[in-house]
């Protein structure tokens, strides 16, 4: 085969008109020659050609870099190939804070970003400067999170980073601003009753059961009655406390680390923010960093879900979520159960299959493909700095919701059971590559980077990620699912609940090794 090509190598350059005679002698030579391309095996290289010189990464090219200003705030970044970069701010501050405060603020601050501030009276001034090096921007409150993020190219970074201190540190907080964001804020609301999949408000209502009234429990959406009593003091009574150097993390993608400290240096240290110079510090509620509180307990909504998407296939559902206490993101658990949550996996009963798309998770074998009725399971785990919940999602027709949560529960209880080495292997794997696979994107890098050193001043690189994924055993699965099961039940159900089990009965089951409901029997007299 080898020889034939190079023979028409040579008929190539006769045909051509090529002068290569001493080419094609070489050619000829190399080919009839004892010992070369036809006896050559595959797996030695081919005699007389000169060593491959292989490309080869510079050290630490893709290293997370911290620096720490003056003033405490933190620079930091990674650089990545590419003609973008990605750069935001992450503050320390979400609606788990707003204990003192009204509920939404975090969310009106959210509709509020990148609106006039001191350089620009509009958005749209704004997006007229960053339209030039293909800029664009977003901004996403959580629970314990705020982020102002933009993606542009790398020859704007400057432009960037100047927008984004003042935009951050100096925005106006207009009554017009406050007003498009009240009403942004109700179109919201209004969309998510209006959504077939009602996944965010369970995950609201979740939290709520989980937390009563306490931090993370605390809406993460702005209550309807809040909406029209929120202006500008409180906006700013809010930033005074949570928008502090120290609670701050400017973090960036695709850039030169010391380029990047040099431009916040000059953009973020300028000048005083907005709630330093207009606001009242005899004003201040003060901060509140307690630690979130575990309470568990059941949060229910009663709806007639028939007609919540006319129009579409989808059936009448009831939706139960079921959750118990798991651990933060600091904790060395925290991994195992990422593993668990691998494990159990599930989707919905119509999500298309084949390998990687978790149709072997249990889940699926045990829940969606034994039970034709049950329209949708997944399990979820919700992680945060001081704690966490680890929950199942499920839906079926109202009529079956008591044998739904009997399933659910028992699901629960034999997780501290035994874990076969190939679903433990294959769980570790595909966390993994979904892990790997996602650090691909530049946007999640970034995010990667900058909640992590938010949280804990530096970042742990993925590597090291898979080696303490590799290490998680079958002991460690059963281990954390034997603690999460002695934690007290939190449950949120919505929908036609006239099957629902009492909370009771629930926590009941949990306890028992089987999972089974307690069988209640009445008596009815005509």
């Amino acid at each position: 085969m080898a020889a034939r090509i190079a023979r028409r190598a040579v008929h190539f350059c006769e045909r051509s008109g090529c002068n290569f005679r001493a080419g094609k002698s070489h050619l000829r030579k190399f080919c009839s020659s004892p010992g070369s391309v036809e006896t050559t095996p595959l797996t030695q290289s081919l005699p007389g050609l000169p060593q491959p010189v292989y490309a080869t990464s510079t050290d630490h090219v893709h290293d997370t870099y911290v620096t720490t200003l003056s003033n405490g705030l933190k620079v930091t970044s990674q650089n990545k190939f590419g003609q973008f970069s990605t750069l935001g701010v992450f503050i320390d501050a979400g609606s788990r804070y707003e204990v003192s405060y009204k509920s939404g603020v975090s969310h009106f601050l959210e509709k509020l970003s990148f609106m006039s501030s001191s350089k620009y009276d509009s958005r749209d001034e704004i997006m007229q400067v960053l339209e030039k090096y293909g800029g664009i921007v977003d901004s996403q409150s959580s629970r314990d999170t705020m982020v102002y993020a933009m993606s542009v190219e790398r020859s704007g970074l400057e432009a960037g980073v100047s927008v984004l201190a003042d935009v951050v540190l100096q925005p106006k907080l207009t009554p017009e601003e406050l007003e498009l964001a009240a009403l942004t804020i109700q179109f919201e609301l209004e969309s998510l009753r209006l959504r077939p999949d009602p996944e965010p408000l369970l995950t609201e209502m979740i939290h709520a059961a989980a937390y009563s009234r306490n931090t993370l429990g605390l809406p993460r959406f702005c209550p309807p009655e809040n909406i029209g009593i929120i202006d500008r003091t409180e906006v700013l009574n809010f930033m005074y406390n949570y928008f502090t150097p120290s609670r701050t993390v400017v973090a960036g993608v695709g850039m030169e680390h010391r380029e990047l400290v040099e431009m916040v240096e000059n953009h973020f240290l300028a000048d005083k923010p907005v709630w330093q110079r207009e606001f009242d510090p005899n004003l201040s509620r003060g901060m509140d960093d307690s630690l979130s509180q575990y309470t568990g307990g059941i949060v229910t909504e009663e709806r007639d879900m028939a007609n919540i998407a006319p129009g579409t296939p989808i059936p009448e559902l009831a939706h139960i979520v079921l959750a118990m206490e798991s651990c933060g993101h600091k904790e060395e658990d925290f991994i195992p159960f990422a593993v668990l949550n691998m494990i159990m996996g599930g989707g919905g009963s119509f999500s298309a299959g084949g390998p990687g798309k978790g149709m072997y998770t249990r889940l699926y074998l045990n829940v969606l493909n034994r039970y034709h009725w049950m329209y949708s399971a997944t399990a979820m785990h919700h992680s945060y700095e001081d704690s966490g919940i680890f929950c199942i999602h499920a839906s079926a027709n109202p009529t079956m919701l008591k044998d739904l949560v009997e399933i659910i529960v028992r699901e629960f209880v034999n997780m501290a059971s035994r874990v076969e080495p190939m679903e433990l292997q294959r769980a570790k794997t595909q966390l993994k590559s979904m892990l790997m696979m996602n650090l691909e994107s530049r946007p999640i890098v970034f995010e990667d980077v900058g909640r992590q050193v938010l949280a804990m001043g530096y970042r742990k690189q993925p590597e090291e990620f898979c080696r303490l994924i590799d290490k998680v055993t079958e002991e460690d699965i059963i281990r954390v699912a034997s603690r999460m099961l002695r934690t007290k039940p939190s449950v949120a159900a919505m929908g036609n609940l006239k099957k629902l089990p009492d909370y009771e009965d629930i926590q009941s089951a949990l306890a028992n090794k089987n999972g089974r409901l307690p069988r209640r029997f009445s008596l009815f007299r005509n």
